[in-house]
């Protein structure tokens, strides 16, 4: 797989909770860390998720903000 995305996360999928449209993905990445992607139903389906199905984040952004108390 060739991508022009700088940030891309091998995890695998923890839990698929399914919506009215979308569903949210939970992937456990190396760590304990998880990242949470909401994607169409129709994807899902598509990408065949599931439950420990190895999984990549793909995350590209023109905008990353930082806060601090």
């Amino acid at each position: 797989m060739k991508i022009s995305a700088r940030n891309v996360l091998k995890g695998k999928v923890k839990q698929v909770k399914p919506g009215t449209v979308n569903n949210e993905v939970i992937i456990a990445l190396p760590g304990k860390a998880e990242i949470v992607a909401v994607i169409t139903k129709e994807s899902s389906k598509n990408l065949k998720l599931a439950k420990g199905k190895e999984v990549y984040a793909v995350i590209k952004a023109s905008n990353v903000m930082i806060a601090v108390d």
